[in-house]
């Protein structure tokens, strides 16, 4: 993890780097290592961030189910936009 990363994990009060580092292999077309690093994660974002996956997966059944789990409604922005909140979320 780098000095300058801010990944935030609010279900266990610590900095946590698997969540800006699944985005960053999101980001990068790696969907496979980013869905194996985030599914053993369970607080709140890491469950949003799942849920993006399935939706860029084009499993919305699946990307439901992981937001619903982190207490939201699948939104109906578009993966650009949603990866950019996600990207936000990391940094406070």
């Amino acid at each position: 993890m780098t000095q300058n990363r801010k990944a935030f994990d609010p279900g266990v009060g610590r900095v946590a780097s698997h969540h800006a580092d699944a985005l960053t292999l999101a980001r990068n077309n790696k969907w496979d290592a980013a869905h194996r690093l985030i599914q053993s994660h369970s607080d709140n974002l890491a469950c949003l961030i799942h849920g993006y996956l399935h939706r860029v997966e084009g499993d919305l059944w699946n990307a439901r189910y992981w937001y619903n789990r982190a207490g939201e409604a699948m939104p109906e922005n578009s993966l650009e936009e949603e990866f950019e909140r996600l990207t936000l979320r990391c940094e406070k």
